[in-house]
């Protein structure tokens, strides 16, 4: 079972809760430990952070309309990619009016993907 980091805007956090929950559906092939940061941390959360990302085979980002000012996640994304850590992004909403029509620079260019469970499983197994 591979160590994921979830990246996600605090006003987001049911999203990471239902992808956390997701896991525990037994009719899912979705399995992962959840390594994401539940609680914000002192003013040393920056180093507490990367050291908990830089001990996880990857990272799922959940993207929606708060992802753009969430300090806090564009920093963990950043944080991901400096440090090579596999990153898939996902759509936190299906619905194309809540899509982002442009994403935050951390993360311009990338593609985000849409949360099914096929793409979960699939990253999932692509970090072994």
């Amino acid at each position: 079972m591979a160590r994921v980091f979830i990246s996600f805007a605090m006003e987001d956090r049911s999203l990471r809760d239902f992808l956390v929950g997701q896991k525990r559906n037994a009719r899912t092939l979705i399995d992962f430990t959840d390594y994401s940061v539940k609680e914000p941390w002192s003013s040393s959360w920056k180093t507490n952070c990367r050291q908990r990302i830089k001990t996880c085979r990857g990272m799922i980002g959940i993207v929606t309309s708060n992802t753009p000012k969430a300090d806090g996640q564009l920093w963990e994304l950043k944080c991901a990619i400096e440090e090579n850590i596999p990153l898939m992004l996902i759509h936190g909403y299906s619905a194309p009016e809540r899509k982002l029509s442009t994403l935050p620079s951390v993360i311009s260019g990338r593609r985000v993907n849409l949360w099914t469970e096929d793409n979960v499983v699939s990253f999932l197994n692509r970090l072994g």
